[in-house]
């Protein structure tokens, strides 16, 4: 694959998080393209697993699709942070929950087309309640759900956030469950 020589790049909108930035390329045979692409500085998402094999979700209103959606925990790193960090911060920002062990599980591009963002998910466990710390603009509702609530969800289609997906195809196929269920004493 012949990889397309970069020409120019410039920032579009400057937005507090992300810009939005246009690229012009040179691609094989010389034709040029333009590409307008989101700059992200990533995030964690978060599969929380309480001791009884519950996960833990959260059910928010979003703004890009006009409806609630059901998702794992997660949220933008920020500036110099940790992917690790992110994960520990948003959970109990987010459901209120720590977690004595986070595992990171797999780092991916959830919307290679549009944006350079990266998600980095973590398994957490050994999960201790506390209270949400949501921002001002922040309004979820903490749902716990069985595995087999949440694959009779997604075989449904109920389940469209595309991180939240991802992950729960991925413990699914890997046999993750059951792993994590004899990790925490539960029935898978």
């Amino acid at each position: 694959m012949e990889i397309p020589e970069r020409l120019s790049e410039r920032v579009l909108h400057q937005g507090l998080r992300f810009n939005l930035t246009r690229v012009i390329e040179r691609l094989a045979g010389g034709t040029e393209a333009c590409r307008e692409i989101l700059r992200h500085p990533g995030a964690a998402v978060i599969l929380p697993i309480l001791a009884d094999g519950r996960v833990v979700l959260v059910e928010q209103y979003r703004t890009t699709v006009g409806g609630p959606l059901l998702e794992l925990p997660a949220g933008t790193l920020d500036p110099g942070e940790e992917p690790a960090a992110a994960a520990a911060r948003e959970l109990e920002e987010e459901t209120g929950y720590r977690a004595r062990s986070l595992r990171h599980l797999l780092t991916f591009y959830p919307a290679p087309g549009v944006t350079d963002e990266r998600m980095h998910l973590f398994l957490a466990t050994g999960l201790e309640s506390g209270r949400q710390k949501l921002d001002a603009e922040e309004s979820l509702d903490v749902r716990c759900l069985t595995l087999d609530a949440l694959r009779d969800r997604l075989l449904g289609g109920e389940i469209e956030d595309g991180k939240t997906l991802l992950a729960l195809l991925y413990v699914l196929a890997s046999g993750m469950a059951a792993a994590w269920a004899a990790e925490e004493g539960a029935a898978p």
